[in-house]
């Protein structure tokens, strides 16, 4: 039942693009790579409607994402998952902004190549041997410590 819906409005969407006059006007998603949405508000269309409505709305949505922004932010140096709640917030303002539709697509591209890069062979090799490195030198401080001061727990020092 959908199918055939959808089959339909695939067949009109370009036909859609092409005004009276002949014109090809550009296609609104040749920017957009695949699985990103358009640019804009995703507001529901009766609030876009009216203009005193819609700049509530904008105004309502940044309130939101920025009370969540600012929870990430204190959770930062506080137990709990700061960084994953400003980005929760940068998708409330995304929902509404592209200023911060743009900055989500910018970190989604970056955060992919940095989990390409970690996935590369070398690079994962190499972090292997730095962090056993960085294992055996602790373990070495720690044994000399040990062996010098002996093990000694700071509640029972009386000296």
């Amino acid at each position: 039942m959908n199918a055939e819906s959808d089959a339909r409005d695939e067949a009109a969407a370009p036909a859609a693009r092409v005004p009276a006059t002949g014109d090809v006007t550009p296609d609104v998603t040749e920017g957009v790579t695949k699985g990103e949405r358009e640019l804009g508000s995703r507001a529901p269309g009766f609030i876009k409607a009216s203009r005193a409505l819609h700049v509530s709305w904008q105004v309502g949505v940044f309130v939101v994402g920025l009370a969540v922004v600012v929870a990430g932010v204190i959770m930062l140096p506080l137990p709990g998952p700061g960084w994953l709640v400003i980005f929760g917030g940068m998708a409330i303002w995304a929902t509404e902004f592209v200023w911060a539709q743009l900055v989500l697509r910018w970190t989604r591209r970056k955060v992919t190549e940095a989990a390409q890069k970690a996935l590369d062979p070398k690079v994962r090799r190499r972090n292997i041997i730095l962090t056993v490195v960085g294992l055996v030198i602790v373990a070495v401080l720690v044994g000399i410590y040990v062996w010098k001061f002996g093990i000694m727990m700071p509640w029972k020092i009386h000296e």
